[in-house]
Formats: C-alpha cells, sequence, structure tokens
C-alpha cells in the first residue's frame, strides 16, 4: 500500500511514517514539501505522487493561539482539509482524516460516541469541526478519527512539561476538573495504519483505554519516575486562566472500532509506562 501522510514531522506524523514503513510504501511531507492550504499545489503534488492513501495528521493544534488566529486556524484545519479531499477524489485515494475531542462540548456525563451532536467550544474546536464536514461532503468513503490528550516523543507534550517543572523545582499546579484519555502517539498510529489497510469509512474514537484528570496524569507521570514526593497542587480550568475554553469531559468511546477493526486499545497506564522507557534512551 503506497501512504502519503501530511504532517509528517509532527508528533503524531512522525510515529505514523514509522509505523507504516515496516509494511507499507510511505511518504512523509510536512509544510515544506506541501502546503495543504494551496489547492493547487496539493492537487498537483498528491496527484504526482499517486498514493493510494493519505493520512492526514497536518493541523494547526494551538488551541489557544486559534482564539487570535482564528482565520489561520481555519485555512488549515477546513480549507487544507477540503484541498486534501479533493485531491483524492480526483485521484483515486482514500483519506484517513485526524480529529479531536474538541468538536464536543465536554457536558455530557460519560464517554462521547461517534453519534453525539458535536458542539465545540472554540475556534480550534469549530475549525477541526468544519474539515471533518468538508471531507465527508466530498468523499462519503473517508474515514474520520477523533483522539485526544496526544503525547509522544517528537515536540512538546504535557508528560515532558510535567517533568521538566518537576526537574526544575518548580511548584505543579495541574487542573483537576478536566477528564479524559491520555494517548501515545504510537498507538494512535497503529490504528490509523489499521483503518487504513481495513478501508474503513465513516467516523471513528480512538484513544487509550480508561480515563483520569490531567492531575491524576502528573501524579502518575510524577509516581513512575520516583518523583512521588513531589507534590502536585490541583486547581480549577478557571484558575488555569486561558484564552481558549477547554471540554470538561474529554473521554471518547472506542467501542465502534475496536469492533469494526478487531483492534484492542491498551490502557493508557500501561502506554504511559512504555512511552517513559523510549523515552529515556537515546
Amino acid at each position: 500500500m503506497k501512504v502519503l501522510v501530511t504532517g509528517s514531522r509532527g508528533m503524531l506524523g512522525t510515529d505514523l511514517v514509522r509505523v507504516l514503513a515496516a509494511s507499507h510504501e510511505v511518504e512523509g511531507w510536512d509544510v515544506e514539501e506541501l502546503d495543504i492550504t494551496s489547492r493547487n499545489q496539493v492537487l498537483s503534488r498528491v496527484g504526482s505522487l499517486a498514493p493510494q492513501v493519505v493520512i492526514n495528521a497536518a493541523a494547526y493544534t494551538d488551541v489557544d493561539a486559534s482564539e487570535r488566529e482564528e482565520r489561520l486556524c481555519f485555512r488549515i484545519n477546513a480549507e487544507g482539509v477540503e484541498n486534501l479531499a479533493l485531491a483524492c477524489r480526483e485521484h483515486g485515494a482514500r483519506l484517513v482524516h485526524v480529529s479531536t475531542d474538541y468538536v464536543y462540548d465536554g457536558q455530557k456525563g460519560s464517554a462521547y460516541v461517534e453519534d453525539d451532536v458535536p458542539h465545540p467550544l472554540g475556534v480550534y474546536g469549530r475549525s477541526k469541526l468544519e474539515g471533518e464536514e468538508r471531507a465527508r461532503s466530498l468523499l462519503p468513503g473517508v474515514c474520520i478519527v477523533r483522539t485526544a490528550w496526544l503525547y509522544g516523543r517528537a515536540g512538546r507534550n504535557f508528560v515532558k512539561a510535567i517533568l521538566s517543572q518537576a526537574r526544575a523545582g518548580k511548584t505543579l499546579r495541574v487542573v483537576s476538573d478536566q477528564e479524559g484519555s491520555p494517548t501515545y502517539t504510537v498507538d494512535l498510529a497503529r490504528a490509523l495504519v489499521q483503518a487504513a489497510e481495513q478501508r474503513l469509512a465513516g467516523i471513528y474514537h480512538v484513544t487509550n483505554r480508561g480515563k483520569c484528570t490531567w492531575f491524576a496524569y502528573a501524579r502518575h507521570i510524577l509516581d513512575l519516575e520516583g518523583m512521588k514526593g513531589i507534590p502536585v497542587v490541583p486547581i480549577n480550568t478557571q484558575e488555569l486562566d486561558r484564552p481558549a475554553p477547554r471540554p470538561a469531559n474529554s473521554v471518547l468511546s472506542c467501542s465502534r472500532f475496536e469492533a469494526v477493526s478487531g483492534m484492542s486499545m491498551r490502557a493508557w497506564q500501561e502506554a504511559l509506562r512504555e512511552y517513559l522507557a523510549e523515552e529515556g534512551k537515546p
């Protein structure tokens, strides 16, 4: 299978290229190779490469900055996705597109399922939802994978931030009223490859199994790294004082994906343990 990964040097894209390379022909393009906001460039370059599948991991992901850079956010997360969908339709490729828990408002009292009606709170969530809708209108067979709380070896993430602050002796103040499922990019990459191989279509939720608050997540990170004595102060979202609103509940049910794909997502604690072990290697 010949696969194009967009956003290939990002946190998820890096792992996607590596996982795909084990059994498929993969080409990775980041913004230097492909500006997904340029329709002509996307149509031309995708046509020249002629992939069977495009997995889109390119996105504007700075949730807070999106509140002041709304136009840029929509250009990448909505118009860029539309351009990729058009290219896939024109050249006969399948599209697997990565979306987010931020399409929901977080007010549901249980895990979100794919049939729950989206209601994004901020610019980032609205842009990602519009990207989904544009892709679906152009490609009925598109596979949209919503995920949440990603961390991986490439780039910045919550795990690295917590450990860096702890080692620097800084006071750790972490939100305790938001709940979600920490998700290792390696596990998500494997699921995306599975979705591509099985030609899945429709919307699927994919995260590691289980849930916790950011506070509990931080505490678990420190405990695994032998830093049990370091205090973590729980705070609420209002005290965080960030420009963009956050969903209080980001827990996504993966039941549909697991039933259709036959792939079982492992517990977030197990994935985190592996990540920390790998992070210590050169």
